[in-house]
């Protein structure tokens, strides 16, 4: 099942805008009619310790030689559910059909990317509507709980 973006499937990392560091999306339970909005990131980086091969290449090089390089990774953004388990069970156990991706919009850095995902938790009011969403806290500081007092 596709992720949809301005009414257009999207498959492949190139199909996103340029720069594009990750994006907030929701995801619809048709029948039950609740959703759940989250955020991905589409490219891991990460920091992986040198060979002895890469290390190698820094022979008689004047300074500190490094001890890591930097290595960059497609994340699962393709098969992604979120991270909430009673919707990653209802997706290992439902057609696909009852199921909507939608990407609500792509941020270009790390720090756009969570505000982002907090503005759509708090305008579509994700905590005082238990009964539509899935979501149970925003930026693990806000939670469902504390709204029925």
């Amino acid at each position: 099942m596709s992720w949809i973006y301005k009414n257009e499937e999207i498959d492949d990392v190139s199909s996103f805008p340029d720069n594009t560091y990750g994006f907030v999306y929701i995801i619809n339970h048709l029948p039950s009619g609740k959703s759940y909005i989250g955020k991905k990131i589409l490219i891991y980086t990460r920091k992986v310790k040198l060979t002895k091969k890469d290390l190698a290449l820094y022979e008689g090089a004047k300074g500190r030689k490094p001890s890591f390089k930097k290595q960059q990774k497609e994340s699962d953004w393709k098969d992604y559910w979120g991270s909430n388990k009673e919707l990653i069970n209802l997706s290992k156990t439902e057609p696909l059909e009852n199921f909507t991706r939608n990407i609500l919009i792509t941020a270009p850095t790390k720090k756009l990317l969570t505000y982002y995902e907090a503005k759509y938790l708090m305008i579509y009011e994700v905590l005082e509507k238990p009964d539509l969403f899935f979501n149970d806290n925003i930026l693990a500081k806000f939670y469902t709980k504390d709204f029925t007092l």
